[in-house]
């Protein structure tokens, strides 16, 4: 039996997460799915929690034909014990997925098989693009699985992007307000 691992911030999980999913799943019997910066949240590039982004990806991967499994993944800011760390968090794999040359260096020295993952679509997928899409008020929900799209509706994460996103100062000297 083979476990593989994948991790990402998944800010939102989109469709070339998905695609990558369907990738992986076809080289493995069971796969692990880290989410990372899971300490991370309500920040413009972390605008979403980790119990938010556990219920996008649980959701948006609930069809695959191979045992899944979601884990939170905090940061430690420590590279030479990171892969340690979440080793500590998951369930055991035998194969790591990155493209990172970073995560790969750190997994390959921990002896741990890496395979690169193909790109999909990398131009219209990627999360700060959907991101800054979303606070443009442009088109985003087809960049996503239509299951992670409704998660985020139903903690109106858009709108929390948005106002994380607004400066104060700013706002408050559009607004002829003053200290």
């Amino acid at each position: 039996m083979t476990r593989g691992f994948y991790i990402g911030r998944f800010q939102p999980f989109h469709n070339g997460h998905r695609a990558m999913v369907d990738h992986i799943v076809d080289e493995v019997d069971e796969l692990v799915l880290g989410i990372g910066s899971a300490d991370v949240s309500h920040t413009v590039r972390n605008p979403f929690t980790a119990g938010e982004r556990v219920m996008m990806v649980s959701k948006a991967v609930r069809d695959v034909d191979v045992p899944t499994y979601v884990v939170p993944i905090e940061d430690i800011d420590r590279n030479a014990v990171w892969v340690s760390h979440i080793q500590s968090m998951s369930p055991s794999f035998d194969v790591a997925y990155s493209n990172n040359p970073l995560v790969v260096q750190l997994f390959e020295e921990r002896g741990i098989e890496v395979r690169d993952s193909p790109m999909f679509d990398r131009d219209r997928l990627e999360g700060s693009d959907i991101r800054d899409r979303m606070l443009a008020d442009d088109t985003w929900t087809d960049r996503v699985p239509d299951v992670v799209a409704e998660v985020i509706d139903e903690f109106s994460g858009v709108q929390r992007l948005r106002t994380i996103a607004k400066d104060d100062v700013s706002e408050r000297w559009e607004s002829g307000e003053d200290d």
